[in-house]
């Protein structure tokens, strides 16, 4: 695995079969490595369009340097991942003065709360990238956190738009709120090339993922629109291959996605309306848009996901169940119903049975049999071979990942906590 923690799979999923740096148009070139990187040359200088991790900038930064020598005089963070804002240090050259950094003004309030949080983070991520209970995979090289604040952060802050000229090449900036809040996405009229940071990744949005903060896909949507509008012959992705002189798949991508996210926001929002059921009600009503075009393919997030998100912004923490208003403690939860059904051992043994027919509800059996009784080694193996089916048969990469730590967990003998 890479030092990043980030699984093969997803590096495969997202690159797709870039053998090297592709010449977009004349004088723009695009990599990626996991994230992607566009690189600008203009009379003054490279603008990058993103710089990935710290820990793979050098790869793209090598990829890059193979087509132009120049120095970057500006870099534009379309948001403050760690994959897309935090490699800039590989692409200098030994010489050149610091370039400038563009980015959406609430890129620093991410980067503090990354530093605040950064126990937290690196929980979650090593849970969705890596399948592990271990958080350890997050650090960098020098063993510090990776949430943090980048070597080079920001020097201009915008909050709409920002149209600045470097080398006779105009960037239109826009700021919309999709995957972040702090997301920005980047046009050149001068070679008609359209940078979409995350907005556009190759499979389907990542407008839900379970354990991250806020998405927005009904601005994603729009956003989605506003690009398409604009006519674009090329498009470099925040992920994948671009679409090079391909203006009718360009359209077609864009409009698809954007569909595809509105068709969720509506169902969501339209089932809340109907008297605001209890929300895992509101998921199970909800239907998968058709996602049979490549880029809608649900792979890393999924439909499900985003009715959750939705659900959380427009429908507040509570569930909607009254027991869980103000809920007892799931371990007295938990050993009362495995006392009712005989012992942990029994819940156990039924969780295993339903497997094969309802894994869903087996998964509820086998999480309350854990929490009863945490030290019974029967009891973990069944939940490690239940999760680790589980984690097998998804097609998504977060789903399995999170079912693959709750193994990792089982196995240690504790919940998922």
């Amino acid at each position: 695995m890479p030092e990043s923690g980030i699984s093969p799979f997803e590096i495969d999923m997202f690159v797709g079969h870039l053998d090297g740096p592709v010449e977009v148009t004349d004088g723009v070139y695009y990599y990626a490595e996991f994230s992607g990187v566009t690189a600008f040359e203009t009379e003054d200088g490279l603008v990058l369009v993103d710089t990935g991790l710290e820990d793979n900038g050098q790869a793209l930064a090598e990829a890059i340097r193979t087509e132009t020598d120049q120095p970057v005089d500006t870099a534009v963070y379309t948001h403050g991942h760690l994959d897309h804002a935090f490699g800039l240090e590989a692409f200098l050259l030994e010489d050149q003065s610091d370039p400038e950094v563009i980015a959406h003004e609430n890129m620093p309030a991410r980067f503090d709360r990354y530093e605040r949080t950064s126990g937290h983070n690196e929980a979650i991520n090593a849970r969705q990238f890596g399948g592990t209970a271990a958080a350890t995979e997050q650090s960098t090289n020098d063993g510090e956190s990776q949430f943090q604040w980048p070597e080079y952060p920001p020097t201009t802050c915008y909050r709409d738009e920002l149209t600045p000229t470097v080398g006779g090449l105009t960037f239109e900036i826009r700021h919309s709120r999709g995957e972040t809040d702090d997301h920005s996405w980047v046009y050149c009229p001068e070679k008609d090339v359209l940078c979409t940071g995350d907005f556009q990744i190759n499979v389907a949005p990542n407008a839900g993922n379970p354990q991250k903060v806020q998405r927005y896909p009904g601005e994603w949507a729009e956003t989605l629109r506003e690009m398409a509008a604009l006519a674009p012959r090329h498009l470099c992705p925040g992920h994948g291959e671009p679409f090079v002189d391909a203006p009718e798949e360009i359209q077609d991508c864009l409009g698809n996605s954007a569909d595809y996210l509105e068709s969720i926001v509506e169902q969501t929002i339209g089932a809340l309306n109907d008297g605001s059921p209890p929300h895992v009600d509101i998921v199970h009503e909800v239907e998968a848009p058709d996602c049979d075009a490549p880029w809608l393919a649900e792979t890393y997030d999924e439909s499900e996901f985003i009715a959750r998100n939705l659900i959380r912004r427009y429908g507040g923490w509570w569930s909607g169940r009254p027991s869980e208003l103000k809920p007892a403690p799931r371990e007295r939860l938990a050993s009362e119903l495995a006392s009712l059904a005989g012992g942990a051992d029994v819940l156990a043994d039924r969780a295993l049975a339903l497997a094969n027919e309802d894994i869903r509800l087996s998964c509820h059996l086998a999480d309350f049999a854990l929490e009863a009784a945490p030290e019974n080694e029967t009891v973990q193996a069944a939940v490690v071979d239940i999760y680790s089916r589980r984690a097998e048969d998804e097609r998504n990469l977060m789903s399995g990942n999170v079912y693959a730590s709750a193994a990792a967990y089982a196995s240690e003998g504790r919940s998922f906590r």
